[in-house]
């Protein structure tokens, strides 16, 4: 296994832990609404997830350049 190779298998894991909690994002306010909290209860929620979810875009992209990144220098 090249550096390379260990470049893509980490991007791409990285990649994947940031698209699981983009996931654990939607759900935590799906959850949120059907359990009919009131406006100031949803609004901290949404704090939360909306700091999680900034993480987790950059975990997803940052994932995604590491890939491609192995893939082009490991040519």
């Amino acid at each position: 296994m090249t550096i390379w190779d260990i470049l893509i298998w980490g991007g791409a894991g990285l990649t994947v832990l940031g698209l699981l909690t983009l996931v654990w994002c939607i759900l935590t306010v799906i959850r949120a609404r059907r359990a009919g909290t009131d406006d100031e209860t949803l609004r901290r929620v949404m704090q939360r997830v909306t700091a999680v979810n900034m993480a987790a875009l950059a975990a997803s992209v940052l994932g995604l350049m590491l890939v491609v990144l192995g893939i082009i220098l490991g040519r």
